[in-house]
């Protein structure tokens, strides 16, 4: 079996309750600490590997990005997942042949750009070029962005997610989306769903599985956590 077919197997089947967890390593060292603790797969947070690079988030260069990844891949045994925005502007056949040279499994798609949402209709075509370059090669995790572009009910989230699911999507995620949202996508979505947890705060992995969750990510969280550890110790040296 493929990475890229065991990462996909691990969102299936799973019981409500017991959601995927993946860390979210921002460079080779944070990828090896999460391997070791033993998750099974990692999920690369854009945010996070920006500050790790020196850049604001969604202004890393293509090039940059896939370097980064392809220095987590090479750090681990487990299938680790890219997210690479919105795709840099590159076209599906290359974005796939791209993702593909780190060594990645697979990778989230953006339907914003600059907060503002793409034609879901558009989008989804795009989506399924993807899917076809791709094949089973590459695990698609196809961000939905209406609750950080302002809307608060679940029906544009789901619709937006049919059409995702439907172009081929292996799973969608609704950034953004409270928890108590949770039971309403997941009755009105097909197939995996993405949720955001907080590191310190909020419903757990456990409770956010029980609403509907089947993989938990933490996006730049873990990576800003560890940098207020790190501003702690530095900030003891100085005593």
């Amino acid at each position: 079996m493929s990475k890229a077919d065991m990462f996909r197997a691990l969102h299936h089947h799973r019981v409500p309750g017991d959601p995927l967890v993946l860390p979210g390593p921002w460079d080779a060292a944070s990828a090896r600490v999460f391997a070791e603790a033993g998750f099974p797969a990692l999920a690369t947070p854009s945010a996070g590997v920006a500050a790790s690079l020196g850049h604001e988030d969604g202004q890393v260069p293509a090039d940059e990005m896939f370097a980064a990844v392809a220095r987590i891949v090479r750090a681990v045994d487990v299938p680790v997942s890219a997210d690479v925005e919105g795709g840099y502007g590159l076209a599906p056949k290359e974005l796939v042949e791209r993702l593909l040279e780190t060594g990645a499994v697979g990778c989230n798609l953006e339907d914003s750009e600059d907060g503002v949402l793409k034609d879901p209709r558009a989008h989804a075509d795009w989506l399924a070029e993807v899917r076809a370059a791709a094949g089973d090669r590459l695990f698609v995790n196809a961000r939905v962005d209406t609750f950080t572009c302002g809307m608060t009910e679940t029906d544009p989230a789901v619709e937006r997610a049919t059409l995702y699911v439907a172009a081929g999507a292996d799973c969608v995620y609704p950034i953004g989306a409270p928890p108590e949202a949770l039971p309403l996508l997941r009755a009105g979505i097909q197939g995996p769903i993405n949720v955001g947890a907080l590191t310190d705060e909020g419903p757990s992995p456990a409770e956010l599985g029980a609403r509907g969750a089947t993989r938990i990510t933490f996006g730049p969280g873990l990576q800003r956590r560890a940098t207020r550890a790190l501003r702690e110790i530095v900030a003891g040296l100085r005593r």
